[in-house]
């Protein structure tokens, strides 16, 4: 598995796998990050459908991303698929809440639309969107909740200024798909 931690203007660096626990504010994340793991015969392979999500990230918003493959648990078609994820941090002068709905505004302005029959949670901030041929939950929140190595590399290395906060985006994308029918 090779992963990337990327800083806006400067080379990739190469950093390592993830570590464990999770918060409970991000424990569908987590508990789906740990379906991953176990998935049988399943074997994350897909980093580069994160590119554009990455690239987005650094280069528009000027955060520091890393890339890991992944195997995605997709609870929307019901299967386990090669995908991968994007760790991210970056940072704010703004409120949380504003900074999160100003988040999205820009995904939506950079070309990604929102998948037919999402099946997230807005409540949690936490949207499905779609740019060609893949699929990427973005989860926008506060903190060090996961405790991932790659949560922990891009986190430290965005240090708040006085009135700045900083915060994190999970993003993981698998190939388009549509939904699976409800009821199954």
């Amino acid at each position: 598995m090779t992963q990337h931690l990327r800083n806006p203007g400067t080379e990739t660096l190469h950093a390592r796998g993830p570590r464990g626990a999770a918060h409970w504010g991000l424990l569908p994340v987590a508990l789906l990050l740990g379906c991953v793991a176990a998935a049988p015969g399943v074997q994350g392979q897909d980093e580069e459908r994160c590119i554009p999500a990455e690239r987005f990230l650094v280069e528009d918003l000027g955060m520091k991303a890393q890339i890991d493959a992944d195997t995605i648990d997709d609870w929307r078609t019901q299967q386990h698929v090669p995908g991968c994820r994007v760790t991210a941090a970056g940072l704010t002068q703004l409120d949380m809440e504003t900074e999160a709905g100003r988040f999205y505004e820009r995904l939506r302005a950079a070309g990604w639309t929102r998948t037919p029959d999402p099946r997230d949670a807005p409540a949690e901030a936490s949207l499905r969107f779609r740019m060609g041929e893949t699929d990427c939950l973005f989860n926008f929140y506060e903190g060090i909740l996961l405790f991932t190595e790659a949560e922990l590399e891009v986190s430290t290395a965005m240090v708040p200024a006085p009135g700045e906060a900083r915060y994190n985006v999970l993003v993981m994308c698998k190939p388009a798909m549509d939904a699976a029918p409800r009821g199954i």
